[in-house]
Formats: structure tokens, sequence, C-alpha cells
């Protein structure tokens, strides 16, 4: 049978509409992002979502199962500015020397854009995909994945448990950690991971060959936080004065008038940098739920 031929018959079957309405959904939860090494969870049209991970240990010749990171993502005149932030390197950034300065003016509408404008703080560990129903390609897969306080505050909880009666376990062994069960609801608007939780303490694969294998195919967390990822700070301030259009800036030939529609954006944004901020704002859900991390301090603290 021809080629065209199959095209008909998959037509009468309906199986192209199935096939496009999956890689929608998939496009709309991975924010289109082209790097495969990190996972995300896919949610419905309701935003929830359920998969069961669990995260491994150190990469092999690297100290922390996870690397912390501050990033900067939102839209002025002059287009977006995606970036990691220089504070992740201990290093002073004009981005948040500029937020500190609107913090610090006194002016409610400058404390609304800092507001606005302030870092994000995302973990990256890697993992092991144990049940990803709306994905079950992925199971039993290594992955590297992005998460907020929220989650990371569960693994501490886990590490250094309230009560007494609570076993200390570390979620990141291969051995004596835990199953994660992924849970994700819409709450009020944002996609929230409060019900979350460890599974009872168990090894993650009875052989040891098979672990060893698994951690060989870990990917490296410390050359994501690398100097050599980050721009030089004058760098960093050129590209905010070109998107506060303060100096040097040209405004976009199309105007962006909605966040989740950004194929206006000038040039220098590119598919990867898309792709970042489709995952910065998916994961916006995790921070806007995590507000108990207040970089208004870091502000004040910056004008000291």
């Amino acid at each position: 049978m021809s080629n065209f031929a199959n095209l008909k018959k998959q037509s009468k079957l309906g199986s192209l509409t199935e096939k496009l309405v999956k890689e929608v959904e998939k496009m709309n939860n991975t924010g289109g992002s082209t790097d495969e090494r990190f996972w995300s969870l896919t949610v419905d049209k309701s935003q929830n979502g359920y998969a069961v991970i669990r995260f491994l240990p150190a990469p092999d010749g690297e100290d922390l199962p996870f690397v912390k990171l501050y990033s900067h993502a939102f839209q002025g005149p002059g287009g977006w500015i995606i970036d990691s932030c220089l504070t992740t390197l201990n290093q002073k950034c004009p981005v948040c020397e500029h937020n500190s300065g609107l913090w610090n003016s006194g002016i409610d509408s400058n404390k609304e854009i800092a507001r606005k404008q302030k870092r994000k703080l995302t973990y990256i560990s890697n993992i092991y995909v144990v049940k990803d129903p709306a994905n079950p390609e992925n199971e039993g897969g290594v992955f590297l994945y992005k998460f907020g306080k929220k989650i990371f505050d569960k693994l501490t909880a886990a590490m250094q448990p309230e009560f007494e009666d609570e076993e200390s376990i570390d979620p990141f062994d291969f051995w004596k950690g835990a199953n994660f069960k992924l849970k994700a609801k819409n709450v009020a608007g944002y996609r929230n991971y409060d019900s979350s939780e460890f599974a009872a303490p168990s090894p993650l694969l009875d052989d040891d060959d098979a672990l060893e294998a698994l951690w060989k195919k870990q990917n490296s967390l410390a050359e994501l936080v690398a100097p050599s990822q980050f721009k030089s700070y004058e760098e960093l301030k050129t590209r905010l004065e070109s998107v506060l259009g303060t100096k040097g800036s040209r405004r976009m030939d199309e105007e962006v008038n909605d966040e989740d529609d950004y194929r206006g954006s000038e040039p220098s944004l590119t598919e990867d940098l898309r792709g970042e901020l489709s995952s910065l704002k998916s994961s916006r859900s995790v921070a806007s739920d995590d507000e108990d991390f207040d970089e208004l301090s870091y502000f004040a603290r910056l004008a000291e």
C-alpha cells in the first residue's frame, strides 16, 4: 500500500488527530524545550499530574546530589532577559543591583516592578523515573529534573524530620532512599505540590551492577553551574540596559502582547532560550507556591 493510501486510511481511523492532540499536549507541557536531558511532569488540562521518581546520588566525582541556580526571566520594552544570575556564583549581579535600587527607592510602583523582576530559585538533580503514566517511555530512564523550593523543602524534611518518631532518610541514597510520589494539582490558579510524598525506604534496584550502570549514566551537575555557563557582569548589564530601553535599545518588530506568546522576541531569543523561558514559566507556579522564599530582604542587603 502506498504512503498516500496509508495516510487516507489513518484519516478514516482518526489516528492522525489522536497523534496531533498528544503532540500538542506534549509541547504545552514541555514548553518545546530541545534539551532531552531534562524531565518534567506532564499535567492534564486541569493542571493535575502524577509520577513516581527517585532522586539519585551525586554523580561520579561530584560532591552534592543537587545544584542551586538563580536566574532572571522577564520582559521589558526591548525584549526578554533570560539569563542565569551571577549570585549563583556568589558574584555581583547587575539585574539584582537594579532591582535593589527600585526596591529601596521607597516608591510602591518601583517595588512592584522589583517583585516581578526578582531572581528565581531553581534546584536541579538527577532522577530515575520509576513511573510516568503520561509518558511510559520515560520509565527506567535517568534525567535531570528542575524543581522549586517547595519540593526541596520536602527533601530537607525527609533528612531532618520534625518529630522524634519519624525516621530520617537520605532521599538521594540508592539503597536506603525512597521513591518520591510527585503529585501536582491546581490550587488558586497555581500548580501545587503539597500532596507529594515519599514512599517507604527501599533499594532502588536489587542489583548493584545495575545501580552502578545507572550511576554512570547520570548527568554532570557541576557543569550546569560552571562559570563558563554565565554571562559576565558587563554582558548582563548591557543586556539589561537593552531590555529596559535605557541604553542602546531597539524595540522589537513585533510586540509581545502576551507572556505566553514570545515568538515576536528579537532574534537573540534562540530556540534553546525559548525552551528555557518556558521551563522557567512552568516552574514559576512552584515559585509562586513558595513565596516564603523572600527576595526582598536580599534587595535590602544589596543597598547596605
